[in-house]
């Protein structure tokens, strides 16, 4: 694919590996080292759309027993991060500008973060809102919102 990004290069290639997805994961999370608190685990990247698996595990809990809002806000810009990256035009650049959720229910579970997208709000600049959601396995919401982008010409 002529000018695949290299956040969808490394996935691409990943996935053809025994525990590819796994290891993308790790690399990830390398790139900004706070999404490894909660071990992210890719399982979707494309142009639009990126998922991951957040793992119900006692170091993601709040003091209820359930996933911790923060973890699923954590995962949802890591999602939000890998849909940029495997998005945004080469002559373009991003930056979050802030984030709004809502939570919807008890993430009693392992938590899948989706971040989606259409095609035609990356045609412009400007502020640019990725809609951002966490669902358990039986599609209970968990969590929903928008995270804000800044999109804005890449420095020559």
């Amino acid at each position: 694919m002529p000018g695949m990004s290299q956040v969808l290069t490394l996935w691409t290639k990943a996935r053809g590996l025994p525990l590819g997805d796994r290891v993308f994961s790790l690399l990830f999370a390398q790139k900004a080292p706070y999404f490894a608190s909660i071990r992210p685990r890719f399982t979707v990247i494309e142009p639009n759309r990126a998922e991951l698996l957040i793992r119900d595990r006692r170091r993601v809990h709040n003091h209820l027993g359930t996933v911790h809002a923060i973890a699923l806000c954590n995962g949802l810009e890591a999602a939000m991060g890998a849909l940029a990256e495997a998005t945004i035009p080469a002559d373009k650049r991003w930056i979050p500008k802030g984030m709004e959720v809502a939570y919807t229910a008890k993430a009693a579970g392992d938590v899948t973060c989706i971040a989606e997208t259409d095609p035609e709000q990356w045609a412009g600049e400007g502020d640019l809102p990725v809609r951002v959601r966490g669902e358990l396995a039986d599609g209970t919401r968990v969590v929903e919102g928008v995270i804000r982008l800044w999109v804005t010409p890449r420095q020559r």
